[in-house]
């Protein structure tokens, strides 16, 4: 292969970057990665590219991001290569980097991405200047929005003032008119007084139709205990009525019940298992157990800080899963992809599913398996394994969004664990109140099976 401008000795190969790569120039580095990427042959990539090399451009981009940006550094010949798929893609920008002179018009970021790949002389100059621009034009941004929120504040400010001075006018108009209706009740209290004078007489007089009034009263009170009577019966009846339809109600089990039921069995199991973990005895505290004292074998802070364990130990898992009502979520081609990503994906399915089989039959916790519906050309046949239920997502509609709802379909309080190395997968969860687990975690689990 001959090698091209910008790869030969005392060119720009020599230099070196003494700072880290702007990230928006490291994004644009790994487009033109993922755009060279397809046109090469399995054989001309990188061992550890291999294995995304059959991923559409932009699933590669997401996916093997890292592992592109870190292939073009390490490996010259692989970057070479992406070289000269550049120089088919850019010609223009390519010939202006070899003859020192970059097209003024062209995007600093461009400039600066090719010049990272074709390592033309002075093209640390470059992407230095690339990320240098990135700043200042953050910054300016930022600036922008800045002034825009002070004038915004600011006509705030001069509407809340022009408020506040019309509502004082307005309560000084009402304090005013509250003044004037004082004096007016004073005058219709003076006149009350005498009118409750002339009520009392008046209150005299009714005393004596109310005695006359009282024993009507009493002919109609026994009327109206019959009529009570009466109203009572038919309430029983109406009492019995409901009592049916309540209980019609409790055997229609909704959803929401069935939350319910579960988070209060999870509740119980877990306070089960703190009595069972804690030890607690039978008998109620003693007086002599409330004086401060310093008893043989206490467990101490220490002693409990040495039962930490690493979030990669396979043992966390162990102990998540031994939780009541614990609910394992696996995101199966992130877990098979990451262990056997060499088989086919059938083969894949079933070896993933057998050892959760296991895995379910020794913890004993629900076990879901989400396998995303977009990478399957027809309907799967497949005898889901015992103890583990299968989930394909819809069209339209990824595994990862499926995880997602099924984490939202749980009641709050019950512990459920999602396997994913997926970053935006485990955040996701994390916020919607479950615990995320890397899959290499899971795989080392099934080691121990």
């Amino acid at each position: 292969m001959v090698e091209t401008a910008g790869g030969g000795p005392g060119d720009g190969a020599a230099e070196v970057l003494d700072r880290p790569l702007p990230e928006s120039v490291r994004r644009r580095v790994v487009q033109i990665v993922s755009d060279g990427f397809g046109g090469l042959t399995v054989a001309e990539l990188p061992a550890q590219l291999r294995q995304y090399a059959r991923f559409a451009p932009n699933r590669r981009a997401k996916f093997a991001g890292n592992a592109m940006a870190a292939a073009l550094e390490s490996d010259p010949l692989f970057r070479q290569r992406i070289g000269e798929k550049l120089r088919e893609a850019e010609p223009d920008i390519a010939a202006a980097l070899d003859s020192g002179a970059p097209p003024a018009a062209a995007d600093p970021l461009d400039v600066a991405a090719a010049a990272y790949v074709l390592r033309p002389t002075g093209w640390v100059k470059l992407v230095t200047a690339a990320g240098e621009e990135a700043q200042r034009a953050d910054a300016e941004r930022a600036d922008e929005e800045s002034r825009a929120e002070l004038e915004r504040l600011r006509a705030e400010l001069a509407a809340a003032r022009d408020h506040t001075r019309a509502e004082t006018e307005r309560l000084r108009a009402e304090l005013d008119g509250a003044r004037k209706e004082a004096e007016s009740l004073h005058r219709k209290l003076r006149a009350a007084l005498s009118d409750v004078k002339r009520g009392e007489a008046a209150l005299r007089k009714v005393q004596v139709e109310t005695e006359a009034v009282r024993a009507e009263g009493h002919a109609q009170l026994s009327a109206a205990d019959s009529e009570t009577r009466r109203l009572k019966a038919r309430l029983g009846e109406a009492e019995a009525a409901l009592e049916a339809t309540r209980k019609a109600a409790r055997e229609g089990r909704s959803v929401e019940d069935m939350r319910v039921r579960l988070l209060l069995d999870t509740v119980l199991d877990a306070a089960q298992g703190l009595r069972r973990e804690l030890a607690l005895p039978p008998v109620s505290v003693r007086p002599a157990e409330t004086v401060d004292a310093v008893e043989p074998g206490r467990m101490t802070p220490k002693d409990i800080a040495a039962r930490a364990l690493s979030d990669s130990d396979p043992a966390v898992l162990d102990q998540l899963l031994a939780l009541p009502q614990a609910h394992l979520v696996v995101d199966g081609y992130n877990v098979t992809k990451t262990g056997y990503p060499q088989m086919p994906l059938e083969k894949q399915r079933l070896r993933l599913l057998g050892q959760l089989s296991q895995l379910a039959a020794q913890s004993g916790a629900e076990v879901t398996c989400v396998f995303d519906g977009a990478e399957l050309a027809a309907p799967v046949l497949l005898a889901p394994p015992r103890g583990v239920r299968v989930l394909f997502s819809k069209p339209g509609v990824t595994a990862d969004e499926l995880i997602r709802q099924l984490v939202r379909a749980e009641p709050p309080g019950r512990p459920v664990i999602v396997v994913s190395t997926d970053r935006e997968v485990a955040d996701g969860v994390a916020r919607a109140g479950a615990r995320p687990v890397a899959s290499a975690v899971l795989l080392r689990r099934f080691q121990r099976i």
